[in-house]
């Protein structure tokens, strides 16, 4: 399991030693590392070179890429979920077509419509967002998860009533959610059918 924080639409300096977007995944890392004990589960964070997306260059989807390399080189061939936030999720959905990735979870994903789809043929894609996400756009999430399934991804939906972008509001509820859809997704246990790529309607947990 590879996490992925998010970031700026552009930002080309380093991120500092005290990084609240890192930090807001922390407890995702542990919720993770209690659903996966009793299994041989790595996981790992992955770190960008810069803060932002960076337009064309995609900087967090290359940095995403080079940490699935460096993990493959370290580990093998292993089953992959790739977990992301915001920036970190559109870097995560944009290496999801990688070899070894199992799926993709995307937590109040950055889901631009020019984003491609066709790469997740095959993938499992579980998309969480808030309804009162003020930053991203939950509705995005809707039509990239219908897009996602018209090429052959395996694409669900869920909506966090209450809650918004930083995932402070029921946060147990998006720590729950994201735990059991790795354990699903990594087949640690029967995947939940509201992440079984069903539909993309919004379904609250």
């Amino acid at each position: 399991m590879l996490l992925l924080h998010g970031g700026h639409e552009y930002g080309t300096s380093a991120p500092g030693p005290w990084n609240l977007p890192a930090v807001r995944m922390l407890p995702f890392e542990r919720a993770a590392r209690r659903a996966t004990a009793e299994h041989a589960v790595l996981i790992g964070r992955v770190r960008y070179r810069c803060r932002g997306w960076n337009g064309e260059r995609a900087d967090a989807a290359r940095d995403a890429e080079a940490a699935l390399s460096e993990l493959a080189e370290i580990a093998g061939d292993l089953p992959t979920v790739l977990v992301g936030h915001s920036m970190g999720a559109r870097a995560a959905l944009r290496a999801g077509g990688a070899p070894g990735v199992r799926g993709v979870v995307g937590l109040a994903p950055w889901c631009p419509p020019e984003d491609p789809v066709r790469h997740l043929d095959g993938r499992r894609v579980v998309l969480l967002h808030g309804d009162r996400d003020r930053v991203t756009d939950p509705q995005a999430s809707v039509d990239f998860c219908a897009r996602a399934r018209t090429a052959g991804a395996h694409a669900s939906f869920v909506e966090v009533r209450g809650s918004g972008h930083a995932m402070l509001r029921r946060a147990a509820a998006w720590h729950g959610l994201t735990a059991r859809a790795v354990t699903g997704l990594l087949g640690l246990t029967p995947l939940s059918s509201r992440f079984s790529g069903e539909g993309c309607l919004p379904a609250p947990p």
